[in-house]
């Protein structure tokens, strides 16, 4: 690396423009002499052949300088400000620049080997839209034109082999870039180089096909150019007469395209003819078919009928007949001034129409935003010859910038986006656990702006979510709406999941009071009339479903008793009491009685009775939610009963259930249990169920009484974890 000086003369001294050209390649030889590209071509040689195709493409001689001060930046430590210095800002901007993308691309190229077909189309758009977003100015694009065109060139001319992603990169991203440019011969020489190489086979048949060497047809081409515009000058028509031949892809690319032998290609030759007006049209066409012969299957007046984009000429395919032999065909266009411009510059433009497809170019319709921002860019072709050193050309899709992953695949982002943007960008995930950015190697603060051609690496949590701080637009974490919108949706879906898991809890207790915990909670919200359970448990949590709802449909009402069904009870004068079961029916004897299983009474309860149809009394305790919904419904139904003698008998014992709420541990279970045996508790049935490390458990016991139960449920209350236990 060298690290020339810096002199405080040379920083107060405004750079010398005059012998450019010569300077740079001075400054440049000691650097580059010596070395050689990757293709194997001396770096020199290289920069002064790029120079000569600039210049044939009409660039200054301030540009040619620039294909020199390229290659010397990878030589130099501090490249932007030693070329500052010397040679002025504009110069050490575009090297600088130009360097960074030569380097992006050729990462692109790595990373698109072994990509399947069509990652490998979407990777060549975004190389495409990277090579115009570096367009800080037109010789950004120019110099690597001209590059990519001498490499080619190169490879050709050394009988070295090309890298097909090199050639495929060139074929589908620099010659369009060329064409759109209107520097036709550059984008014809690169797509028959790129297909020479990608399609050796081919490509030698159809020149040994060709029955003229290129030269010739282009003799050919030019002398009918000639006679052309100097025979309708003669008729009183001034007209400008431009033709090229076709060259070997593009007779390759309309045979495929169409199907057809190649014989059948008509527009090997092609010459276009630009007039003042309509009239003048007519009267060219009039001209050539009369000295011409015309084929009239090839013939089409786009001019009396339009195509649906606006464009308009008239198309003739003519033969010209010598010696009674009729030659070749050639393809003839004839246009207006103000056509030619509609069809180079307006919605029939040759990238954003006819390339990009129906949709133009990154989205945009071809008649919209894209086109306006391609004819500045044609305009600042002409512009560049006056820059020299002058001002910046104008920039291009200023709007987005293209970054690369670690992987160099290309991200596109709107101007200003920070790393979080570029991670939610690549994955949501991904954008979701990103906690700190590396660009370029160096971390960086997440909301530190992206450059292009930057690589950005995020370092990302395994799980977690964003920061609310990156909602708030002072602090410039976000500039990309898509983003922004997925952050807000992560803290609705956490605000939803919250919701969500309250009325969760709220239902599986009321579960658990019911003794339903068997019941599935998918059965459970479909018959209340939701699509799942977490459709039910978002109302219950928000309180916009009550759970009484639920209660009613886990115990409904009894209906009504028809007149056939009613029990009647004839109560006796005298207090008879009978004794059924340990429960006493006071005013009637003989009466079946039952304990009810939803609230399961035992001595010393209160207790009420409700007469069933068909199964006697039903015993509830007198707090019994079940027993006050029916009781209110069917008042006459109730009747008193009262513990009977068999209560204080040996033996008697009663079902009850206890509920257990605990944090969760292995061995809680076997715990609990052993309470119980100690204290000589049968359990005839246990039901558990664990939920965010919560344990909650229902025991079916027998005791004798309640009161033996109180001092049981103390004691379980002191098994370690256990946080309520109490009778349901």
């Amino acid at each position: 690396m060298v690290d020339y000086p810096l002199s405080a003369a040379t920083a107060d001294k405004t750079p010398v423009q005059a012998n450019m050209l010569a300077r740079a390649r001075a400054f440049a030889e000691p650097l580059i002499a010596d070395e050689t590209l990757d293709t194997g071509e001396n770096t020199l040689a290289h920069a002064d052949a790029v120079a000569a195709i600039v210049a044939a493409m009409g660039g200054s001689e301030a540009m040619r300088a620039a294909s020199y001060l390229v290659y010397s930046c990878q030589h130099l430590n501090r490249p932007l400000e030693v070329i500052a210095k010397v040679f002025g800002d504009n110069f050490a901007a575009l090297a600088v620049e130009t360097t960074k993308l030569v380097h992006v691309q050729k990462q692109t190229r790595s990373a698109a080997v072994g990509a399947h077909a069509d990652g490998g189309t979407n990777q060549t758009e975004n190389v495409r839209k990277m090579l115009l977003a570096f367009s800080r100015d037109l010789r950004v694009v120019m110099l690597r034109l001209a590059s990519r065109l001498q490499t080619l060139r190169y490879a050709a001319a050394s009988k070295r082999p090309v890298p097909e992603s090199v050639a495929r990169e060139s074929l589908q991203v620099f010659a369009p870039l060329a064409n759109r440019l209107g520097i036709w011969q550059v984008k014809w020489e690169i797509e028959d180089l790129s297909f020479r190489f990608l399609e050796p086979e081919t490509y030698k048949l159809i020149a040994r096909l060709l029955d003229e060497k290129r030269i010739e047809r282009e003799g050919y081409v030019e002398h009918l150019r000639t006679r052309l515009e100097r025979d309708l000058k003669g008729q009183g028509v001034q007209a400008a007469v431009h033709g090229r031949p076709k060259n070997i892809y593009s007779i390759v690319k309309k045979m495929r395209g169409k199907s057809l032998d190649f014989a059948q290609v008509f527009d090997i030759l092609a010459l276009r003819v630009v007039v003042k007006d309509v009239k003048d049209c007519y009267a060219a066409l009039a001209w050539v078919h009369s000295h011409f012969q015309p084929i009239d299957a090839e013939f089409d007046d786009y001019i009396a009928r339009p195509k649906p984009n606006g464009y308009q000429s008239l198309h003739t395919v003519v033969r010209e007949v010598v010696g009674g032999v009729a030659g070749k065909p050639i393809e003839i266009q004839i246009r207006t001034e103000e056509m030619h411009d509609h069809a180079e510059h307006g919605v029939a433009a040759h990238w954003a129409y006819k390339e990009a497809g129906p949709k133009g170019y990154v989205g945009v319709w071809a008649g919209g935003e894209y086109d306006a921002k391609i004819a500045v860019l044609r305009q600042l072709l002409a512009w560049e010859r006056d820059l020299s050193g002058g001002q910046h050309g104008q920039g291009l899709f200023d709007d987005r910038i293209y970054v690369l992953t670690p992987d160099a695949a290309i991200v596109e982002l709107p101007q200003g986006a920070t790393a979080v943007d570029f991670a939610y960008t690549v994955h949501t995930s991904l954008g979701h656990r990103c906690r700190g950015a590396r660009i370029d190697g160096a971390m960086v603060p997440l909301n530190t702006p992206l450059q292009n051609g930057q690589t950005v690496e995020i370092i990302a949590a395994k799980e977690g979510g964003p920061s609310r701080d990156w909602l708030n637009a002072d602090l410039g974490y976000l500039a990309s709406h898509r983003a922004r919108a997925k952050v807000r949706a992560w803290f609705n879906a956490q605000i939803t999941h919250e919701t969500v898991a309250r009325g969760r809890e709220a239902v599986e207790k009321l579960l658990q009071r019911e003794g339903k915990t068997a019941l599935k909670l998918e059965d459970l919200a479909s018959r209340l009339g939701f699509k799942s359970a977490d459709d039910l448990f978002e109302v219950v949590g928000k309180d916009e479903f009550s759970l009484r709802t639920i209660e009613t449909l886990l115990r409904p009402p009894e209906p009504p008793p028809s007149p056939d069904d009613g029990v009647h009870i004839r109560k006796s004068r005298a207090t008879e009491k009978a004794v059924q079961g340990g429960v006493l029916v006071v005013g009637v004897s003989s009466l079946m009685t039952q304990l009810a299983k939803c609230c399961r009474p035992a001595p010393p309860d209160a207790i009420s009775g409700f007469v069933t149809r068909g199964h006697g009394v039903s015993i509830h305790r007198s707090d019994c939610s079940n027993f006050r919904t029916m009781s209110t419904n069917n008042p006459e139904r109730v009747i008193e009963v009262e513990w009977g003698a068999k209560k204080g008998e040996e033996g008697a014992v009663y079902a009850v259930d206890v509920a257990v709420e605990a944090s969760d541990r292995q061995g809680l279970l076997r715990d609990i249990s052993e309470v119980f045996a100690r204290e000589k508790m049968n359990v005839i049935g246990v039901q558990t169920q664990s939920i965010k490390g919560t344990a909650w458990m229902t025991f079916t016991v027998e005791i004798p009484d309640a009161a033996r139960l109180m001092q049981v449920l103390a004691v379980v209350g002191m098994v370690d974890g256990v946080r309520h236990a109490r009778r349901r």
